[in-house]
């Protein structure tokens, strides 16, 4: 294959999993190509890829090129004269990376390239050692949260709204935030730790408040409903669908499990193992966490018969210590109030008591199907964690917690109030006590570093280890 010079300027490829059907896994190629500048093909065993041009930027256009691997063995790929080996034999033993929280709220963009990508370097070498096959995104894959600056109508957003802009001004912000999430998307997919092991593992990611702005459906209503904060939203969903999944809403991959997009949960079955991402965001209110769609989802997901693995994603955690205790403390300090959407985001906050009973109970009833384990996979609190809930016969649901991948870490005294707090326990359910637990080799409940999760299958039995910035790997912990 001829080698085309100007091809150093496309971002990609992305490879992005679409969907499984007959021992094929349907994969999607993503690019960033600037405006004039031809595609190289994707090929694979069977020919030639099929390319279609997604979305398009004042800069560049976004273009997926769609291909079919074996799930039996491992394969192959080739683009622009370089052959990318992908790990793809899902039928036996396997490994698979967790991540989230790729970024920071404020100045992530302007970061030293070397020390916001640290971890992306440390999985990249591990997937070297032994490959992955799969890299699971937990949320805040993009922090877009200054993407609202620089324009009149959103500049104080979201404490500040315009009373009634015209049409026009919000086609312009329309436009003006496009190409804000573009930069971002971008500046993040072109970053050379990142790109070299998203060209080699097959990603698939669910989203959480920063990949839209900070606390997105925990903000009033009179903020999310708004005409700025509606504009908001498209924008952010356009790029979710575009950028992390390599589609469009009128060409959902077949994971998806509401065609219309209304809400966009997903789940994928692989030999022995599936894969459960509700969307705990495009539904949200204040009062709830997921929507119709979102419970029809997981409810369904309940009554399918499956024996093997399943990994629940939560983008925020789903066993966690007592929350309503700062809660109350925030309100009376008004220094603190601002802080009180972070928390009204969790599943433990008081506002969602209800539906957090609801979630808990539909996960017991999974958990009791024989021949069935479920483990819940989550992010979101810049720190590692892990948790159990007790279920009938000593039997226990895990949840592990693995957040930064490059969002640098709070201070340790937080992570010891966490600590603290989880010292007191929590039993929104009789009989089913969750506990917070230290990862193997810690000392405290709550690790304030950098940190991504490996989950390994061999022999058909589950382990979990997370590679911490400066604690190193942790020893394999049965799940």
């Amino acid at each position: 294959m001829q080698h085309i010079s100007s091809t150093a300027d496309i971002i990609g490829p992305v490879l992005i999993l679409d969907h499984t059907e007959e021992r094929q896994l349907h994969l999607a190629a993503l690019f960033i190509v600037p405006h004039g500048v031809p595609l190289p093909d994707v090929t694979t065993a069977s020919g030639q890829a099929q390319s279609t041009r997604l979305a398009s930027y004042s800069k560049a256009e976004i273009w997926a090129a769609r291909f079919t691997l074996p799930t039996d063995q491992n394969s192959w790929y080739t683009w622009n004269g370089e052959t990318f080996s992908v790990a793809t034999d899902y039928a036996n033993d396997l490994r698979i990376a967790y991540v989230s929280c790729n970024g920071e709220e404020h100045g992530d963009l302007e970061r030293e390239g070397s020390e916001r990508n640290a971890m992306w370097a440390r999985l990249k070498e591990q997937h070297k050692t032994q490959p992955f096959g799969l890299l699971l995104h937990g949320g805040d894959q993009v922090y877009a949260d200054e993407a609202t600056h620089d324009h009149s109508l959103s500049e104080d957003w979201p404490e500040k709204l315009p009373r009634d802009p015209s049409r026009a001004e919000l086609q312009d912000l329309h436009t003006h935030l496009r190409e804000k999430f573009f930069e971002r998307y971008a500046s993040l997919y072109r970053s050379p730790e990142f790109a070299w092991i998203a060209a080699r593992v097959p990603s698939l990611m669910q989203w959480d408040d920063h990949d839209i702005c900070d606390g997105w459906g925990s903000l009033r209503r009179s903020r999310t409903y708004s005409p700025v904060g509606q504009t908001l939203f498209t924008v952010a969903r356009e790029a979710f669908l575009v950028f992390q999944h390599a589609s469009t809403a009128d060409s959902l991959p077949g994971r998806f499990k509401d065609s219309q997009g209304h809400h966009l949960g997903w789940d994928i079955a692989l030999p022995n193992l599936r894969i459960v991402a509700p969307d705990l965001r495009s539904e949200r209110t204040r009062r709830d966490i997921m929507g119709p769609g979102g419970w029809n989802q997981i409810e369904a997901t309940r009554d399918q018969t499956f024996e093997g693995r399943t990994f629940l994603m939560s983008s925020v955690p789903l066993l966690g210590p007592r929350l309503s205790l700062i809660e109350a403390i925030m309100v009376l300090i008004p220094q603190m109030q601002k802080y009180e959407d972070d928390l009204r985001d969790q599943w433990q906050s008081r506002a969602h008591r209800d539906s957090w009973r609801r979630m808990l109970r539909l996960m017991i009833d999974m958990c009791q199907q024989p021949n069935h384990n479920v483990t819940a996979l989550s992010g979101e609190i810049h720190l590692a964690t892990r948790a159990t809930m007790r279920l009938k016969a000593g039997d226990e649901m895990h949840q592990l917690v693995a957040s930064g991948i490059a969002h640098r870490a709070p201070p340790k005294v937080w992570a010891r109030i966490l600590g603290n707090l989880a010292w007191f326990g929590e039993a929104p359910l009789a009989q089913h006590p969750i506990r917070i637990r230290r990862i193997p080799g810690q000392r405290f409940r709550y690790v304030a570093e950098r940190n991504y999760l490996i989950l390994e299958r061999q022999n058909e039995a589950w382990t979990a280890s997370w590679d911490i910035e400066s604690s190193g790997l942790s020893a394999p912990m049965q799940i």
